[in-house]
């Protein structure tokens, strides 16, 4: 059995995961932004097998680094992470928000913030290989335009989300290339469109599908192994945006993004 930390665990799709995970017998690891959600839902998910809270606010980067020293401190066996905790599109018309850095919010939360405890967790994961590790996607991907990274220019909030998910897939098929040999695979996947969340209730849309749908490409990246480098949708193997593919884009797209995350 594994032990799997799932970020953004206290509602929606990650915590229907993190029960589904814990009836399979597997130690699971919830994070969550607010301490008595998440301590609660750890409570709930002790009374059908193992299961530890962890509380950051993955819009402060500092938080993000602290939850990975946490998390590898306290078990050192982990061999899956699933960064599936995201900020939406927002309500229709809301104006451009900022991470506790000054980050644009979607692109801080929904990808510098993988990205961080992604690398903050790779030793651990690495030692424990064959390990896992799946970004929540979305089929919403736009390129992320390098000359604004922060969307400083134009913002629109539905935008702003297909950014950071399509700059996540990116990022997810170069870190398979750099992990290639390592027995630590990494796949990205959209899990289903619209899901019944609070996320896209927030946004006016009316769902089109339960987070149990969502919660079988999740279950099945997170407990088996399907390769690494790879999208899907659902559970089934897909094609992201092509940009994501170029080799170019994805250079740029570091380079960005180490210049964000060293500011």
């Amino acid at each position: 059995m594994s032990t799997i930390l799932i970020t953004g665990a206290t509602s929606g799709l990650g915590r229907y995961v993190a029960f589904e995970l814990v009836r399979s017998g597997h130690v699971v690891l919830v994070h969550g932004r607010d301490a008595d959600r998440t301590e609660r839902l750890a409570g709930e998910l002790r009374s059908e097998g193992d299961a530890e809270a962890f509380v950051a606010d993955l819009a402060s980067l500092a938080q993000v680094r602290e939850l990975a020293g946490h998390v590898a401190d306290a078990h050192p066996e982990l061999d899956v992470l699933v960064n599936n905790a995201g900020v939406g599109f927002g309500t229709p018309g809301a104006g451009r928000e900022l991470s506790a850095d000054g980050h644009e919010l979607r692109l801080a939360v929904n990808y510098l913030a993988p990205v961080v405890l992604t690398r903050g967790l790779l030793p651990v994961l690495r030692a424990n290989a064959p390990a896992r590790i799946v970004n929540v996607g979305s089929a919403g991907q736009e390129p992320l335009v390098a000359e604004d990274p922060e969307f400083t220019r134009g913002y629109d909030g539905v935008s702003a989300y297909c950014r950071s998910k399509f700059a996540l897939a990116a990022h997810t098929f170069a870190l398979a290339g750099e992990l290639d040999g390592t027995g630590v695979s990494v796949n990205v996947l959209h899990p289903a469109t619209y899901m019944d969340t609070a996320m896209v209730r927030e946004a006016d849309v009316t769902p089109w599908s339960t987070v149990a749908d969502g919660a079988a490409g999740v279950l099945a990246l997170a407990t088996r192994d399907l390769g690494s480098g790879r999208y899907f949708d659902g559970t089934s193997p897909a094609r992201a945006h092509e940009a994501a593919y170029d080799p170019g884009v994805r250079k740029r797209l570091a380079a960005v993004t180490d210049q964000l995350l060293a500011a």
